[in-house]
């Protein structure tokens, strides 16, 4: 799913879009005991709990896709009739109206969700009727051919809120504040079926991590039976080790830094289009031949690809580079800086020694002490 899409499936969590039927929802305490269960037609709740669980859904699918908001494809195996696709999707068709499935779902979470506080499981069904688009980009809500039914789960950790004091109206005093059971915001969650090309794609989902280093692999291998991709880190510390072991000695700071800027103008081209930018294999190849990297050194890449990254691996642009922040680092020194001015720092060997050179211009500062520029060319 891409941003519009996510974008269009948020938009109905609103009093006024909601298209859901149905709510159903667990509380499990440290113990992964079920402490009580809610059962209702999602309309039925009073307003004030409705909207509350409107923010909900929507953090939900809130976040960066390709970090927070990751696609899986279910693998052929699991679309069998005894697969994980097949039963997501008979409990979809139930509507959640069948406690047996409803609690086993409860059951496979709680067996694989990796928390060892209090949590409340919120599962929904909806059932959104696509509205067709006109040339223009305007929607015709009464030409809707379409109707997109899913599940939606959101699990958000159950947290005593913070002790502390608090103004009492009725007694005219101040007392110590009750402290309550706060549900915060989601966790992790998904979306099932996804809603590819605007419409129901029974072959993938989109699962939500607040935390993209955290993806929670029991959940992905056994609930829903997808494998368990890298995380942002991962695909940094990946990709980093794959230009380290195909360049070798020809991996050095201009190399490197040119590689960096490339990422960032690609980045850049693309940012207003609905996919973030992936690099496949042949993507890679390019950006580092692009980037100077010696002909002999790039013989191997694909057998070095394959090694180190995984023969279909696909990195996600925004995972290997910041716009915003280049680092350098060495054991004693980080030097951090915008990486327009990556030209204002160079590398040296003085005598045998290798140096960072920083080029100053007019004005530099110390623990906040402005110093002369006079003063540092005499140092």
């Amino acid at each position: 799913m891409n941003k519009k899409e996510i974008l269009e499936i948020r938009k109905q969590f609103t009093n006024e879009n909601c298209a859901i039927t149905r709510i159903c929802g667990c509380y499990v305490d440290a113990e992964k005991q079920i402490r009580t269960e809610l059962k209702e037609a999602f309309l039925s709740l009073p307003e004030e709990e409705m909207f509350k669980y409107f923010e909900i859904f929507r953090k939900t699918l809130s976040g960066t896709p390709g970090r927070n908001l990751i696609n899986l494809e279910f693998p052929m195996n699991q679309e069998m009739p005894d697969g994980t696709q097949a039963w997501l999707l008979k409990l979809r068709n139930s509507r959640l109206t069948d406690d047996l499935l409803v609690e086993e779902f409860y059951q496979k979470i709680i067996e694989n969700y990796t928390y060892g506080e209090n949590y409340y499981i919120i599962l929904i069904h909806a059932a959104y009727d696509i509205p067709n688009k006109a040339k223009d980009g305007m929607e015709m809500f009464d030409a809707s051919d379409d109707v997109y039914e899913y599940l939606l789960c959101s699990i958000c950790p159950v947290k005593l809120s913070k002790a502390g004091l608090c103004y009492n109206a009725e007694k005219n005093s101040i007392e110590d504040r009750v402290r309550d059971w706060i549900v915060d915001v989601p966790a992790a969650g998904f979306l099932f079926p996804a809603f590819n090309d605007r419409n129901t794609d029974l072959h993938s989902m989109l699962y939500y991590t607040k935390n993209p280093e955290l993806l929670q692999p029991l959940l992905m291998e056994e609930v829903f039976g997808c494998e368990v991709p890298l995380s942002a880190k991962e695909q940094k510390e990946t990709f980093g080790e794959l230009l380290s072991e195909t360049l070798g000695d020809s991996c050095d700071y201009e190399t490197v830094i040119s590689i960096h800027e490339n990422l960032n103008e690609l980045i850049e081209e693309k940012k207003d289009l609905p996919e973030p930018p992936t690099l496949s294999k042949p993507e890679v190849r390019n950006l580092l031949i692009q980037s100077g990297a010696p002909e002999e050194v790039m013989e191997h890449f694909e057998e070095q690809f394959d090694h180190t990254a995984g023969e279909k691996t696909e990195f996600l642009a925004t995972n290997l580079t910041s716009t915003k922040t280049l680092e350098v680092k060495t054991p004693d020194v980080v030097v951090k800086i915008s990486p327009e001015k990556a030209a204002l720092m160079e590398t040296r060997v003085i005598d045998g020694l290798s140096y960072l050179m920083i080029q100053i211009d007019d004005y530099v500062e110390v623990n906040g002490v402005p110093i002369r520029a006079g003063e540092v060319q005499e140092s």
